[in-house]
């Protein structure tokens, strides 16, 4: 019998003797009583009146050892790359008593690729790394997908009313200067998992980004290279950002601003082959029917008991520990029973999720823009448009145009977004670009109740007033997700990370000693 079996069954005994009501079999003194007059054979009678006791007796425990069979040793919550790792690592350690509880019909959580045909896909969320994301990068070896570099070749094109200028950047953002530099010597005082533990985290955190760039004596141009960068990164402009986050971000990028932001050897320098959302795919698939789609969790009830139980709208799941690998903001749509204390609930409450970003692809016969000597990348200075990419395949079979998109600055219907992106193309390409043979399209913020936000734009102040009740976990609940990684936190390895950590997390709690059984006299 493995160590794992015995401490199970030892828990159904425990279980078994705690849920024992009055009445439901002799005590140790009545029992010894019997047994001394049945062997004096003086009262047969009492001996035969307690026999229905003793049958009784039986069939009670070997329910609550039934009941015990049917409990968990752990129970994720969230199919993207934070809980799917966390399976992975939980099956691989030897634990198989697990599930994962999705809530949308697919895995991958904010990763999800359109599917273009001819197995091309282009990714409509997080698709990107870097140098320094390393758990990712392990993970895609370790499943056998390949990388391949993001195309950034030629020119750029900035657009700005009637006027068209190009610039060959090289893989990089423009020149940031003394600001940036700035920047990066304030993030390297910042931990990236714990900013409110920064020496400096009252003075920074009660500034937003744009207050204290409005300090720097910044140009229109750097005010605007600045805005951009903000809001692709982390989903907001520099005045709804805290300054302490940003530093935050930057510290995940060897507390290097150029590394968090351009491509050439920066975050945006690497995508996979087949998408990003290929390796929750492979990793469900790995993990069976251990894994349940449609099944979200509505209320979870005994999170401070030995016990878990977690409603879901496929029924009850039992388990000893949960591993709540969503965003934070998501947990508002779960009934805690208990409620949670007051710092980890008004956490979730004050949670940014304003971000949901949106995302177009325009697929042509070929990228066509390289011949002309750009690299599909295209930055206007207002419109709906925030920026393009090349987001062609490996090969360059087809032409893929990938847009990050202004929320609310387009039809939601997407046959009337469609034109209205390809005419700033056109102004940019030429008139190729309004003629592309497919259109997909993704706002994140409406896809799904399970999505709401992409990034998390954190405000200021928002990190030292609730940043420590992130991690600490609760009872039987363990937090995971990107947004808790230690470095990387709201990118997809950050995700690959709190996966990880949360894993261990679990398995070192099954180790920990349950009380010893109750031996009977």
């Amino acid at each position: 019998m493995s160590e794992h079996t015995r401490r199970r069954d030892g828990a159904a005994q425990v279980e078994a003797i705690q849920n024992r009501t009055p009445g439901s079999g002799p005590d140790s003194h009545t029992r010894r009583r019997l047994l001394g007059i049945a062997a004096a054979a003086a009262a047969t009678s009492l001996a035969v009146a307690a026999a229905p006791h003793a049958a009784n007796a039986a069939p009670r425990r070997a329910g609550a050892a039934r009941a015990q069979r049917d409990v968990l040793d752990v129970a994720i919550l969230g199919a993207g790359l934070a809980g799917l790792t966390a399976a992975r690592d939980l099956q691989r350690a030897g634990c198989q008593a697990f599930v994962v509880l999705e809530a949308r019909n697919r895995v991958g959580g904010r990763t999800y690729n359109h599917d273009l045909g001819n197995s091309v896909v282009s990714e409509a969320g997080g698709q990107w790394i870097g140098p320094g994301q390393t758990a990712i990068a392990d993970l895609a070896r370790e499943l056998g997908v390949e990388t391949f570099g993001t195309y950034y070749a030629g020119k750029t094109v900035f657009l700005a009313d009637n006027i068209r200028v190009t610039q060959d950047l090289h893989g990089g953002i423009g020149a940031q200067g003394q600001v940036a530099a700035r920047l990066s010597e304030m993030a390297r005082g910042v931990p990236s998992g714990a900013p409110w533990k920064a020496s400096k985290a009252a003075e920074y955190d009660k500034l937003t980004l744009g207050d204290w760039l409005a300090r720097q004596g910044l140009s229109n141009e750097e005010k605007f290279s600045f805005s951009m960068a903000a809001t692709l990164s982390l989903g907001a402009p520099p005045a709804q950002l805290g300054l302490l986050h940003y530093l935050s971000v930057i510290n995940s990028a060897n507390s290097d601003y150029d590394t968090l932001e351009k491509i050439k050897d920066g975050a945006q320098e690497t995508r996979f082959v087949g998408g990003s959302q290929i390796l929750s795919v492979r990793m469900a698939q790995d993990l069976g029917d251990k894994v349940r789609l449609s099944c979200p969790v509505r209320k979870i009830v005994g999170w401070d008991r030995e016990i878990v139980e977690l409603h879901t709208d496929g029924g009850v799941v039992r388990a000893r520990h949960v591993i709540a690998a969503l965003n934070p903001a998501l947990c508002q749509q779960i009934v805690f029973d208990p409620p949670l204390p007051p710092g980890r609930a008004q956490l979730h409450r004050a949670w940014p999720a304003h971000a949901p970003m949106r995302k177009a692809a325009h697929v042509y016969p070929q990228p066509f823009w390289r011949e002309k000597g750009f690299n599909g990348q295209v930055v206007p200075l207002d419109g709906p448009l925030i920026w393009s990419v090349d987001n062609s395949p490996p090969d360059g079979s087809v032409g893929v145009l990938s847009a990050f998109v202004k929320p609310g600055y387009l039809p939601a219907e997407p046959s009337a977004a469609e034109p209205i992106l390809s005419a700033v193309y056109a102004r940019a390409f030429g008139d190729q670009a309004l003629k592309p043979t497919q259109y997909h399209d993704l706002d994140w913020g409406k896809v799904d109740p399970w999505s709401m936000s992409c990034i998390n734009p954190m405000p200021a102040g928002f990190w030292t007033k609730l940043g420590q009740h992130l991690h600490p976990p609760l009872g039987r609940l363990i937090w995971s997700g990107t947004e808790t990684a230690d470095i990387w936190a709201g990118a997809m390895d950050g995700a690959v990370r709190s996966g990880h950590r949360a894993a261990l997390q679990a398995l070192g709690a099954l180790q920990a000693p349950l009380p010893s059984p109750v031996a009977e006299a």
